[in-house]
């Protein structure tokens, strides 16, 4: 598995990360605790060194399951996880207040089985609390040795400076995809100028850009896609524009359109590290076949241009989830 720097941070990884939100939080029925397990050994095992939960993603069970698998390898692993909901859920609304980010970190290193978080990003930029004041709190942290590195996640341009000002962001996630390429205008450029990474999250666009999903396509009620206007069955009957456009690519390379989703974000910046999630091994090793895909750049220019073309239909968020994006 190639290695990436997140930014000037020093902090490394492998190219690709796995997204660990899906094996007990959001996509419907959550897979037995033991398969969770297996599938995140099994992540480890063909190179995966980078990890991602959060305490909203059950909330706590994830961090729990993910802490377990990873423990007898720990130290060979970068582990991220996230602070900045009321109690851990995002329907309570933000809470970014000093005092809770350090009982957050100090509970998470309970369920995580682990003396010290890798990476701790703030889940959503919270309107109620300077981001100074955040930034501060995660400094002190790092201070102490209970988190090694601080990130933001969905925050813009001018809350990424001040952050950045009292304590170095080392990444930035947010969504990021052949679906939503809003962060090219002004996310990438201020990264690249402060040397902070990028993790894009969704970069399979919700499962929408493997191709195995369509109009007819229903999911559990206990599924957050039911709420995204992007995945409304007259959307998705809308967006098969994208998908068969990537299926064109994907035989021409001998590849998946899951692969080439990902080689393309790979081949944006040498400092993005993308963490598709899944709960079938198969999956697994079929993202992270992406890594060895290379796209020339007459292939990226040939996308931009077909891309052009097509017009994403449907907001990527539902009008709730929205008000908590920063700009």
């Amino acid at each position: 598995m190639q290695k990436r720097e997140l930014g000037n941070s020093g902090l490394e990884v492998s190219a690709l990360g796995l997204g660990c939100m899906g094996l007990s939080f959001g996509l419907g029925p959550t897979i037995d605790k033991a398969e969770g397990i297996k599938l995140i050994q099994a992540a480890f095992e063909r190179g995966a060194t980078f990890f991602d939960t959060a305490e909203a993603y059950g909330p706590f069970t994830n961090e729990e399951l993910l802490g377990e698998a990873i423990a007898p390898f720990r130290n060979q692993v970068v582990l991220a996880t996230k602070f900045g909901f009321k109690e851990g859920n995002p329907p309570l609304g933000a809470d970014s207040r000093p005092e809770n980010i350090r009982a957050v970190a100090e509970a998470a290193l309970k369920r995580l089985k682990t003396d010290f978080i890798d990476l701790f990003y703030q889940h959503r930029v919270d309107p109620n609390v300077p981001i100074e004041e955040v930034a501060g709190a995660v400094k002190d942290l790092i201070q102490e040795g209970k988190v090694k590195h601080f990130g933001l996640s969905e925050a813009g341009v001018n809350t990424i400076r001040r952050a950045h000002a009292v304590q170095p962001v080392t990444a930035l996630q947010s969504e990021y995809s052949l679906w939503w390429r809003e962060p090219e205008a002004e996310i990438l450029p201020t990264l690249e100028e402060l040397g902070i990474g990028f993790v894009p999250f969704s970069p399979l666009g919700k499962g929408f850009l493997t191709g195995k999903i369509d109009e007819n396509t229903t999911f559990d009620k206990t599924d957050f896609r039911n709420t995204v206007p992007r995945f409304s069955e007259e959307n998705r009957k809308a967006n098969q524009a994208l998908v068969a456009l990537l299926g064109d690519l994907a035989r021409e390379q001998q590849a998946t359109s899951a692969q080439i989703a990902l080689a393309w974000l790979l081949a944006q910046k040498p400092w993005i590290v993308p963490i598709p999630g899944t709960t079938k091994i198969h999956r697994l090793e079929e993202n992270l076949g992406s890594v060895e895909i290379k796209l020339s750049s007459a292939d990226l220019k040939e996308i931009d241009r077909a891309l052009s073309k097509i017009e994403v239909q449907g907001m990527r968020y539902s009008e709730q989830a929205q008000k908590m994006i920063d700009r």
